[in-house]
This record gives C-alpha cells, structure tokens and sequence, in this order.
C-alpha cells in the first residue's frame, strides 16, 4: 500500500449543479466530498476514484 504523501493525487473540482441530473451522480459528487459549484477536493488517483469521475464526467474537471 502507497503512503498517501507519495501516491499520485487529483484535484477535482466540480463546475456544474448535480441538480437535474440522475440521483445517482449527484450521490456520487457528495461521495467525493463536492459541497457546492467551484468546490475542489484532492483525491488519490485509483481505479475507485476514476470510476466515479467518469460517472460525473460532465459535472467536473480534473487537474493531475
């Protein structure tokens, strides 16, 4: 297991309204810790990670 200093982390920040969308994704934007419009997170890059950006894809952007 990669210590979290060393492992590789994106920053995701979510640039549209969940609202409209299916109940799943804006499920999802919580589950990554997104709380408004313009709010950016740090997470570590893993498969579990990418899933749920590709899920959201449309309502986010990901810097590396």
């Amino acid at each position: 297991m990669a210590n979290n200093s060393t492992a590789k982390r994106l920053k995701i920040t979510l640039v549209k309204s969940p609202i409209g969308f299916n109940k799943t994704q804006a499920a999802t934007v919580l589950g990554m810790g997104l709380r408004r419009i313009r709010h950016t997170v740090e997470l570590a890059d893993t498969p579990e990670t990418r899933g749920m950006i590709l899920k959201v894809r449309h309502l986010v952007t990901v810097q590396e």
